[in-house]
């Protein structure tokens, strides 16, 4: 069987798929944010990528620190806190980035209208790669830096999209749903520049 081509594919997850905690929870942040905005609530989703360089692939996406099963290295590139900075001392309120080498996305069955193709470009592939270490690590769910729209897990997939060069403003989630925090990656990578050290590349 002939490998996968190089590329990037963008993974939608429905937000708190295979945990009906998060679930619930999402769909009562949904309704407040609709309400307060005289709107329908929308289905929310929680973006993830496969960044594949043949015969490797990475999986690039951020999860709780506690949700973490099993050992071995998962690629963590970095972490933040979730909540308020003073709570990220502890293990449950913290969240990690990977960029995890043969790695798996959790609930990839759960995914919807994926995977999306945003390109077949090595080059660019190693771009997105290599930017990871130097993500921004503000807190999960504030607005620290003033982009209008709180950090999570689709702003670090949309910065790192953009800051490789795709344009990641184009980008939508399934029809009838919302990617909460995706802008904010985009005016973050317009307005922040983070050096976090080395730039590792993929070779």
């Amino acid at each position: 069987m002939n490998a996968p081509p190089p590329g990037v594919d963008l993974y939608w997850l429905p937000l708190g798929a295979g945990g009906h905690s998060v679930r619930w929870n999402g769909r009562v942040y949904e309704a407040v944010c609709a309400l307060l905005e005289r709107r329908a609530a929308t289905d929310l989703y929680h973006s993830a990528l496969v960044v594949r360089l043949p015969p490797d692939s990475w999986v690039v996406e951020m999860t709780p620190v506690w949700a973490a099963t099993g050992g071995g290295d998962r690629g963590v590139v970095t972490e933040g806190a979730v909540g308020a900075r003073w709570l990220g001392r502890s293990r449950f309120f913290r969240y990690e980035v990977h960029c995890w080498s043969g790695g798996s996305i959790a609930d990839v069955a759960d995914a919807v209208a994926s995977p999306v193709r945003l390109t077949s470009d090595e080059a660019t592939c190693r771009r997105v790669l290599a930017q990871l270490p130097s993500v921004p690590t503000p807190v999960w769910g504030q607005d620290e830096l003033a982009t209008g729209e709180m950090w999570n897990s689709n702003s670090v997939t949309s910065w790192a999209l953009a800051r490789s060069g795709l344009d990641a403003a184009a980008v939508r989630p399934p029809a009838g749903g919302r990617a909460p925090g995706w802008s904010a990656g985009l005016v973050a990578e317009r307005t922040h520049h983070h050096d976090r050290g080395d730039v590792r590349l993929y070779r």
